[in-house]
């Protein structure tokens, strides 16, 4: 079946890695020795660049390359996390068919899957490269706090990719592990596994014993990460132009990507250093046609400023998954760092607050979760096997009742995998069929949660209304793949469906993809 590696799909970069003869989980470097893939997307003269070639002509090629396409993945385009995407980026967000959050990239519609796909599929040719052997399987992390129809969109991207995407594992699952947190000592232990990256956050509570990870209570923000660190910076100089020489940055695409690019590379430098200097010659035109260059200082301690409301967003998670998890901080023996933006210090200074000890900085946190993912790998081809993962569901599971109404059936935290059954009976004399919504979230009212699919079983037998019972099923197994099934119970008569979220690319989309895409390489390389 030949090697599964691990890769962790991020939001500024990806990483891949795979065990070596030893069974220990190594980084697979480009051929150039970069560690990780900026996870940029480009398309010039109709080829898609990825990684650092499309990172490097963005500022010239701004209405075609693609940032940060994982804070789409799965999202609707009415949802405010898209909102927030748009301030600080040059591209045009449209809608899908559907109602899902598309890119407009050289004219036309792409889906953030497809856009992840590329990436997913310059991963897997490095991988090729340097094991020297053909890749097909992965383990990808995702968010804890992903929901169903962003984790089937990764799938998806997988898919495209021409990779079987064998389990999607959790962000600090797969960190913990590539800590070796079960190896610490024996005995019981809690940690706490925070991980913020470009895009995301979340943090989940563990106990770890005898090589067994139990995760206890996971949360998050799902539209909280460095770039929002970012887009303070970029919005602090946009404003400062304006004031000064009445431009407006945002009506030029190019003007917005040389500011991103010049906040990422400040923010960065603020990790280690108390100051940078921003300079920006010939950034545009002032109102009276003079050109706008811009020098500017910026300390760590006006960036805090600037942000310290983002830094205390991190907080309530953080207390509400201790609190579900029914511990204290006190409890905690150790706090486990992964994300890129865990290297701010104002971050590690809010990670101690809140936790009330330094966290570990034992490993890097760009490349832990691939890591922990590789070595999950390992394990599910039983090449390793001092280790085991019980990790929980994300968000609440249950159905629509009256107009809008949500009741929860499997709560939040519940270990996986986790089945339940309701009993419903009929509201109508002689009721032909019953017809059920299944959402995800944690709003009383749908209209705030992720409708995930439906159920509908027919052909009920004729009686008075109450008298004719249907059992409802939902089964979350551990690759939090969900099932439901109904069952009415005097005629035995049922139905079962793998839900599908809603929204997200047709079986006939990705055939559609997967065929323009090999037409698209045949074409290239006959040229």
């Amino acid at each position: 079946m030949g090697r599964i590696i691990g890769i962790d799909l991020g939001t500024t970069n990806s990483c891949v890695s795979v065990t070596d003869d030893r069974g220990q989980p190594k980084i697979i470097a480009t051929p150039d020795g970069e560690r990780t893939i900026p996870s940029v997307v480009a398309f010039a003269d109709g080829k898609p660049l990825v990684g650092i070639k499309a990172r490097r002509q963005a500022v010239t090629n701004p209405d075609n390359t693609v940032f940060g396409a994982k804070r789409l993945i799965g999202r609707k385009v009415n949802q405010e996390e898209v909102a927030l995407f748009v301030r600080s980026s040059p591209l045009r967000i449209v809608a899908a068919p559907n109602g899902d959050a598309w890119l407009k990239v050289g004219g036309e519609g792409k889906s953030p899957q497809e856009i992840s796909s590329l990436v997913l599929q310059r991963i897997r040719e490095v991988a090729e490269e340097v094991l020297n052997e053909p890749i097909t399987r992965a383990v990808v992390t995702v968010p804890a706090y992903f929901d169903e129809p962003q984790r089937q969109a990764t799938k998806d991207a997988g898919t495209i990719a021409g990779m079987e995407i064998v389990r999607l594992l959790n962000e600090p699952t797969a960190a913990a592990l590539a800590f070796g947190a079960h190896r610490v000592r024996k005995g019981r232990r809690l940690i706490a596994v925070f991980d913020l990256g470009g895009g995301t956050f979340d943090v989940s509570i563990m106990a770890v014993e005898d090589g067994i990870f139990e995760v206890m209570a996971t949360h998050g923000d799902m539209a909280l990460g460095g770039d929002d660190w970012d887009r303070r910076i970029i919005e602090q100089l946009a404003d400062e132009i304006f004031d000064q020489h009445r431009f407006d940055v945002t009506t030029s695409p190019m003007t917005l990507g040389r500011l991103k690019e010049a906040a990422e590379q400040a923010k960065i430098a603020l990790s280690t250093t108390e100051e940078t200097v921003i300079r920006l010659p010939y950034l545009g035109q002032s109102a009276t046609g003079e050109p706008i260059h811009v020098e500017r200082t910026l300390t760590r301690e006006q960036l805090d400023a600037l942000t310290g409301d983002l830094a205390e967003a991190l907080r309530e998670p953080c207390e509400t998954a201790m609190r579900e998890a029914g511990v204290d901080k006190e409890d905690i023996e150790e706090v486990l760092l992964c994300g890129g933006m865990t290297r701010t210090q104002s971050v590690q200074v809010t990670v101690e607050d809140i936790f009330g000890r330094k966290p570990s900085k034992r490993a890097n946190p760009d490349e832990v979760v691939a890591l922990g993912a590789a070595a999950y790998a390992a394990i599910l081809a039983g090449d390793f096997d001092d280790a085991a993962l019980l990790d929980v569901t994300p968000r609440d599971i249950g159905i629509k009742v009256g107009e809008s109404g949500f009741t929860t059936l499997i709560p939040r935290n519940s270990m996986l995998p986790v089945r339940t059954k309701k009993l419903f009976a009929t509201t109508r004399d002689d009721q032909k069929f019953v017809h059920i919504e299944v959402y995800q979230g944690e709003s009383g009212d749908i209209h705030q949660n992720r409708k995930l699919g439906h159920i509908t079983l027919d052909r009920l037998p004729p009686g008075k209304a109450g008298t004719i019972k249907v059992e409802l099923s939902i089964t979350i197994d551990v690759e939090s793949i969900l099932n439901v099934g109904a069952r009415e119970l005097s005629t035995g008569k049922e139905t079962r469906v793998r839900i599908r979220p809603t929204g997200g690319l047709s079986e006939r989309e990705l055939i559609a993809i997967i065929e323009r895409r090999r037409v698209e390489e045949q074409t290239q390389t006959e040229s």
